[in-house]
């Protein structure tokens, strides 16, 4: 029997790190926290084996595909495959922060939503069966989901959409956000909302995939919003503490086996939520 494997990207703090950990005391596996930087990677391990707990390191990070190809190779190599795959690497910007929204827009869908296609490209053919798959997406993407125009908001809650049309309609975001035209073409005013609608709705999209090519390995995909966490990302006012964000991605990620759902839903608090 080959060692059970859980890969969690970003994670050497915040919410991800609260996930690894508490993927050390209830998964019978291999858990490993990933980073784009080694050295605050190895820091999270060490921190952690304070703890007595031991997860393992792999450098990874989402923007960059050879790093993403790399880090598959090795799963692949090393566990055959992978049995949960947590995407929780993220970005965004403060309220304050002066920096122009196009500009903004770019780094925040190259991350959250572009990152978190390319690991699933690349991580979903190895996802083994009975396998759990989470996204870590927002509440604000049904916030911003309800401030899209009705056109774009039939498009992001169809059941027959394809990758590549959401794909294009979130390039369609940045070319709108480019020239300064993005609210008169229907989108709302917040580039971190817009790049979660695209996680939620990829999310949706691989699971339908997942039923339909491969019925009877019974993998589970779900997205989820951790809620208002306490992270160097948001807010010190947040009313949740990393270790209550990752609640619901652990209970995503260790549905039991047997389990049919949920399936390409979006949860927060543990209940699906309305899309």
């Amino acid at each position: 029997m080959s060692t059970k494997v859980a890969v969690v990207t970003g994670s050497n703090k915040g919410i991800g790190l609260a996930i690894v950990q508490a993927l050390c005391k209830q998964f019978d596996g291999d858990v490993y926290i990933t980073s784009r930087d080694v050295g605050r990677g190895e820091e999270a391990v060490k921190t952690l084996n304070s703890e007595g707990l031991k997860p393992k390191f792999h450098q990874l990070d989402i923007n960059d595909l050879n790093s993403i190809k790399n880090a598959a190779a090795y799963f692949k190599g090393k566990y055959g495959g992978v049995d949960i795959l947590i995407n929780n690497a993220g970005t965004a910007f403060k309220a304050s922060d002066p920096t122009p929204f196009d500009v903004q827009a770019e780094v925040i869908l190259t991350t959250n939503f572009f990152g978190t296609r390319g690991m699933s490209t690349h991580f979903l053919p190895m996802i083994r069966a009975g396998g759990r798959v989470v996204n870590i997406s927002s509440m604000l993407s049904v916030t911003g989901l309800k401030q899209c125009s009705p056109e774009l908001q039939q498009h992001f809650r169809s059941e027959d959409i394809t990758e590549d049309e959401l794909v294009a309609l979130m390039r369609k975001f940045l070319d709108d956000a480019k020239k300064g035209e993005h609210k008169q073409h229907g989108w709302p005013d917040m580039a971190y909302s817009v790049s979660k609608i695209g996680v939620t709705v990829l999310s949706m999209i691989h699971a339908r995939r997942l039923s339909k090519e491969r019925p009877n390995d019974r993998i589970l995909l779900n997205a989820c919003c951790p809620g208002w966490v306490r992270t160097d990302l948001t807010s010190p006012d947040a009313p949740k503490s990393p270790d209550e964000g990752a609640i619901t991605p652990v209970y995503l990620a260790l549905l039991p086996p047997g389990a049919k759902e949920p399936q390409g839903k979006f949860l927060s608090d543990k209940e699906v939520q309305p899309w």
